[in-house]
Order: structure tokens, then C-alpha cells, then sequence
């Protein structure tokens, strides 16, 4: 009854249907793979929320790790990101190197200014970073991805991103390979929101690929069912 699904025709279907339940089964493997990285963030954002900061590692620890961090704030090398967006306002994050006591400097982003009345690229007033010996208790950050150009304008570096590399090469001391988002800013600044990965977005596309997979395949089983009881639908129609 079945020996039609070994002609050259439905051969050829069934293959293109192994093919795509295939692919489909793989792009929903890649997305449970991306709630897992998202969950292990978002994990590791809620653990180290209120514990105890530790000092800060010789080699970076995993992103949003909480950690101190202590040096002298180096002003003449401040550094504006700008195009950042805080509750849905455009502006510019301050990062100012924190030299520390081994002539080595960590990056410490204190916070986020509006810019200054003129345009979302005017530049800001910046409040001052405190003097002498400060303790940083912030959250680890990666370096940002992709080639930056850089600027200098009114006394400070300005880029659209923050890629230690190339801040490296502006910069007059080695620097640590992730930066810090400051707790507790100044007056005049506001904290970096640390927002949780949207987890639940990518469960729900392991489901969509997986259905997608298991109705393909029995869309086939049922094609394959038609073809072969043809005398069944007549009957069904004649009733």
C-alpha cells in the first residue's frame, strides 16, 4: 500500500521534509542554547546583588561580578561614550581611568549625564570624580565588541563604544581587560541600569522550532495517508 513512498518523487519529498524538520530542530537546539547563556546571566546578576563585593581579580571574572576596585581617579584622561540611552534619553557615560597602585588602571564608568542644551551630542557638564584615594564598588562589564574611532574635545577622549583595546592606545598606563559600572554614582550622575537578558523569549522560540519540526513531519505522514487510502476520502465525501 506503501510502496508508492519508495518512487523517486516521494523520495525526493521525504528528504526535503528530513531536511527541513532538520534544520528545524537545530535552530530550536540554538535558541535553548541562548536561554541557557541568558538564564546563567540573569543568574549571576541576581546572585551578586547585596552580597559581598570582592577586590578586584588580577585576570577579569565573569560579567556583572561584583567587585572593588582601588586607585586615584586620572581626570585628564576622562573619557565621554556618547549616544547612550537611560529611561529612553539619549546622553553620555562617563568613564574615568582608575589608576591603581601598581600604575595599571581600571576604566570606571561613574554614571550617565544628559547632554547640554544644543543636541544630543553637545557636551555635557560632567560633575567631578572625587580626589585622592578612592574605593570603587561596582559590577564587571566586558570590553565592548567592534572598532571604535576616537575623538578628544574639550579636554576628554570621546568614542561610541567602550573597547579597552582601543582605549589602550589613547591611554598612557596598561588597562584591565573589563571595565566597572559604578553603584553608587555621584551627585549629578545616574547609575547604569543592569537589566536581566530576556530569557523567556528564546524558551519560547525552542517551542515555536520544535512545533514547526513535529508538524512538518506529520504533515508528510499525512499526505503520505491521503495518497494511499484515496477509496477512504471518496467514501468520506459521499457521505
Amino acid at each position: 500500500m506503501y510502496r508508492f513512498l519508495l518512487t523517486p518523487r516521494w523520495l525526493a519529498f521525504a528528504a526535503l521534509i528530513g531536511v527541513a524538520a532538520t534544520v528545524m530542530v537545530l535552530l530550536g537546539n540554538w535558541q535553548l542554547h541562548r536561554y541557557e547563556q541568558r538564564s546563567a546571566v540573569n543568574h549571576r546578576i541576581d546572585a551578586a546583588t547585596g552580597g559581598t563585593a570582592a577586590p578586584l581579580p588580577a585576570t577579569p571574572p565573569q560579567a556583572w561580578t561584583r567587585v572593588t576596585a582601588t586607585g586615584r581617579y586620572d581626570t585628564a584622561n576622562e573619557i565621554l561614550v556618547r549616544g547612550r540611552t537611560v529611561d529612553g534619553k539619549v546622553g553620555f557615560e562617563v568613564v574615568t581611568p582608575l589608576v591603581r597602585a601598581d600604575g595599571s588602571a581600571v576604566l570606571v564608568d561613574r554614571g550617565w549625564v544628559p547632554p547640554a542644551p544644543g543636541g544630543a551630542v553637545a557636551t555635557p557638564q560632567v560633575p567631578a570624580a572625587p580626589t585622592g584615594e578612592v574605593t570603587v564598588v561596582g559590577r564587571v562589564h566586558e570590553s565592548e565588541s567592534r572598532p571604535d574611532s576616537v575623538i578628544r574635545r574639550a579636554g576628554r577622549i570621546e568614542v561610541r563604544r567602550i573597547g579597552i583595546a582601543r582605549l589602550a592606545e589613547e591611554l598612557p598606563y596598561p588597562l584591565y581587560g573589563a571595565y566597572l559600572l559604578a553603584e553608587d554614582p555621584a551627585a549629578g550622575l545616574t547609575a547604569i541600569p543592569i537589566e536581566h537578558e530576556n530569557s523567556w523569549q528564546n524558551a519560547g522560540y525552542v517551542v515555536q522550532w520544535w512545533l514547526f519540526a513535529a508538524l512538518a513531519v506529520a504533515g508528510f505522514g499525512w499526505v503520505a495517508y491521503r495518497e494511499a487510502h484515496p477509496k477512504d476520502e471518496r467514501d468520506r465525501a459521499l457521505v
